[in-house]
């Protein structure tokens, strides 16, 4: 029998491929199992008689061989067709990831970038929870209060916004306005504080013109608001035109206070401040200066001020805020109580009391006040 009269037939019962004569023939078998290839016939002597005859030893190997081949090729299209899949899911899943980072891009774009703020050694789990869950919205409630231009449309964003609202047109009829870009600003740390009524989030800010920007936010009604008289050191007045002998005699301020000559005085009856304004995101710059006063130690606002300068120097702040401060070195937040006295042409300031120190919308002190000196008998 001649090569060319051998071709290849499948078998319809076991799926092989296997050579035989060509033609048509009721007598032709599947050489892989010994049933003829056909599903309609049926030979059991045959399939008998034929498995029992061993095939040639070179038919042997060319059949192997050829099946080999068949099962390498049908390999090679299945791993194909899954690296085919594979690369479609591939495909699929960074459109869609790729579609929801730049719908959240779009609606985020108004809003500070916030980075990872350092975390306190000593923060609680409460802590660390509170911020995960306030911290969206603390910066929301800021970007919307930044981007408002007029002071009516900044009010629905502040704590207390019915009696504020008074206040803050006052204020910026005599002050300027903050004006920042949101989109701008970047986040350099968050915290929580712990007021002696209430917990608070305080973040600060850097603009990219480099002023820094703290901003502290107090939970009403279920909503968080931005603590206005802090975030705007709100005055009853301007503390130059004050000086200046201009608005009321007396009046609250929001300033920095500094110690003079605090080695010199340390050991003397009186502690020496100097007060400024403060300038609104310049953390190394003060504003205008007072005259000097002078505070008995023993008293309520001079114990107060040691105790206050004594946390500055150990670089610790008001109701022990996990953040570094912001200010000038070596100067201290205080809301004071000024009074202005002009006789015989001459003016002069009388510091009547220290309410705080601290800009906070908080009556305490912020600072453990030290017990008076026994009397001497």
């Amino acid at each position: 029998m001649s090569e060319s009269n051998i071709t290849w037939f499948h078998c319809g019962r076991c799926g092989s491929l296997f050579l035989s004569p060509a033609g048509e023939t009721d007598e032709r078998t599947c050489t892989e199992c010994g049933r003829k290839p056909s599903l309609g016939l049926e030979a059991p002597a045959a399939e008998s008689e034929t498995s029992s005859t061993p095939l040639p030893a070179h038919e042997k190997t060319a059949h192997h061989g050829e099946r080999e081949r068949h099962s390498s090729r049908r390999r090679g299209t299945d791993y194909f067709i899954a690296k085919l899949v594979v690369g479609w899911l591939v495909f699929l899943l960074a459109i869609i990831f790729g579609a929801r980072w730049l719908w959240k891009s779009d609606n985020e774009s108004n809003q500070p970038a916030v980075t990872q703020a350092p975390a306190a050694n000593d923060a609680s789990q409460e802590d660390v929870s509170l911020l995960v869950e306030a911290s969206p919205q603390c910066n929301q409630v800021f970007s919307a209060f930044l981007a408002a231009g007029t002071p009516e449309e900044r009010n629905q964003f502040v704590l207390s916004p019915i009696t504020t609202a008074a206040r803050m047109a006052r204020f910026y009829g005599l002050n300027p306005m903050v004006n920042v870009d949101p989109r701008t600003m970047t986040s350099t740390g968050s915290s929580v504080l712990h007021l002696p009524s209430r917990r608070a989030i305080e973040t600060h800010w850097k603009t990219a013109d480099d002023r820094q920007l703290d901003a502290v936010f107090i939970e009403e009604n279920g909503e968080w608001r931005l603590d206005w008289d802090h975030f705007a050191r709100y005055s009853d007045y301007p503390w130059a035109l004050f000086l200046a002998g201009s608005g009321e005699d007396h009046g609250e301020f929001r300033l920095l206070a500094r110690e003079r000559l605090a080695d010199q005085r340390k050991n003397s009856e009186s502690i020496s401040i100097v007060l400024y304004s403060p300038r609104a995101g310049l953390a190394n710059e003060a504003g205008f200066q007072s005259p000097e006063f002078l505070i008995r130690r023993d008293t309520k606002n001079g114990r107060l001020l040691d105790a206050a300068f004594q946390l500055e120097r150990e670089g610790k702040n008001a109701f022990g805020m996990q953040l570094p401060g912001i200010n000038p070195p070596g100067l201290i937040r205080v809301r004071v109580k000024v009074r202005r006295v002009e006789q015989n042409q001459v003016r002069k300031f009388e510091l009547e009391d220290i309410a705080a120190c601290h800009w906070y919308s908080e009556d305490a002190p912020g600072v453990e006040i030290p017990e008076p000196p026994p009397q001497e008998k």
